[in-house]
């Protein structure tokens, strides 16, 4: 496995959130995390990337114990993380938020080749990004996250906040990311429609992991779909 995450429990100034979570991705697998709110899915991605403080249990990335380690040797480790607000920055341009991103070797390049992969962005390079579209700042935000080759990147809430028009849109663009040897690990509240572009999901509730399977087996599942997956949208 790519990502393996064992009893790993975390906590906000004292307040438990996380209580023995262990889940695992494979090389280009499209994995979701869904839940009710406050079941601590956000939470997990953030304790994945390493933004969240208080840890214990193991972490291994690509056969490496990441458990401990800061943000920026599990980038550097091959992670990438798009959060789910502020994941880019309104101010700059569209090309100067990716000429921002930090120990990026052969930097031209990487770029054209995200604006390649994602050439809506194209024709905005000298496009504040703050007066893009909400589906233009998550594929910016997308071509951020993989200008520094990841092989698994963490989805926060991905479509947040975003138009209903623009959320299949985005979808569309996780599809993508497995043909580019890119493994997803996506934290979702719309959970029914990341399922259905899944591999496999994890249900959790109240910091726990209440089902875990196939993305099919778990969209069949009458009552935990009623219980955790919520209405379709």
């Amino acid at each position: 496995m790519l990502l393996e995450v064992n009893d790993v429990r975390g906590s906000y100034g004292g307040t438990d959130i996380l209580h023995g979570v262990t889940l695992n991705v494979g090389n280009r697998e499209i994995v979701t995390i869904a839940g009710t709110n406050g079941a601590g899915k956000s939470t997990l991605a953030k304790a994945v990337i390493g933004l969240l403080p208080q840890v214990s249990g193991r972490i291994e990335f690509a056969g490496r114990d990441l458990t401990g380690l800061p943000v920026e040797d599990r980038i550097a480790a091959g992670l990438a993380y798009v959060p789910q607000v502020a994941n880019v920055f309104l101010s700059l341009t569209v090309l100067e938020n990716l000429k921002v991103v930090p120990n990026v070797r052969d930097a031209t390049t990487r770029i054209a080749r995200q604006l390649d992969a994602f050439p809506a962005l194209k024709p905005r390079l000298r496009q504040r990004a703050a007066t893009l579209s909400g589906g233009e700042r998550q594929m910016l935000a997308f071509a951020r996250a993989l200008l520094t080759q990841p092989t698994l990147v963490v989805l926060d809430e991905p479509t947040a906040a975003l138009a209903p028009s623009l959320v299949q849109q985005v979808f569309d663009l996780v599809i993508q990311l497995p043909a580019q040897d890119v493994a997803v690990l996506m934290v979702e509240q719309r959970a029914r429609q990341a399922l259905a572009i899944s591999d496999r999901g994890y249900i959790l509730d109240q910091g726990r992991v209440v089902l875990a399977g196939p993305a099919t087996g778990l969209l069949a599942d009458d009552r935990m779909a009623k219980l955790y997956l919520g209405s379709e949208h």
